[in-house]
């Protein structure tokens, strides 16, 4: 591994946690949005994380010879963001809410307060070790440039 791919995988995670860190904070904006553009109250988005250089193959030979090839990471990067689907909205009775149904429930989003904060903290964790690994990668960088500069 190079130096310069230490640094490649520690900007790739700051980025990738910095993006989710975002959604988080959008999913925290919208917690009590019941009316989006189409109409519907606002879905929790989540963020999804893969391996940079992986490609999808369906091939044997084309994932041993990626793997034999490279034992090093090449980083992290955004798979994907999609809405969560799984984790019900939830019903609130509120009769004199404009977004209120017949029997006078509204349907707030599927935000949970407490959940993405603790996601926001696990992110923001996240960022710090990248950080803090790259500021390792590049005091090694230094120390040698000034072991050269020393002779």
């Amino acid at each position: 591994m190079s130096m310069f791919t230490a640094f490649d995988i520690s900007a790739s995670g700051l980025t990738a946690q910095r993006y989710r860190m975002d959604i988080i904070s959008q999913n925290v904006a919208n917690a009590n949005t019941t009316r989006t553009e189409n109409g519907d109250p606002y879905v929790r988005k989540v963020v999804y994380f893969e391996e940079k250089g992986i490609r999808n193959s369906d091939t044997f030979s084309h994932v041993l010879n990626s793997v034999s090839k490279n034992y090093a990471g090449k980083g992290v990067k955004v798979a994907k963001v999609l809405e969560d689907k799984a984790t019900p909205q939830n019903m609130v009775y509120d009769p004199s809410h404009p977004d209120a149904d017949e029997n006078g429930y509204v349907m707030y989003p599927n935000v949970n307060i407490i959940t993405e904060m603790t996601n926001l903290i696990d992110a923001s964790r996240s960022y710090e070790a990248n950080a803090t690994a790259f500021d390792a990668a590049k005091a090694m960088a230094q120390q040698g440039l000034n072991i050269g500069n020393s002779t």
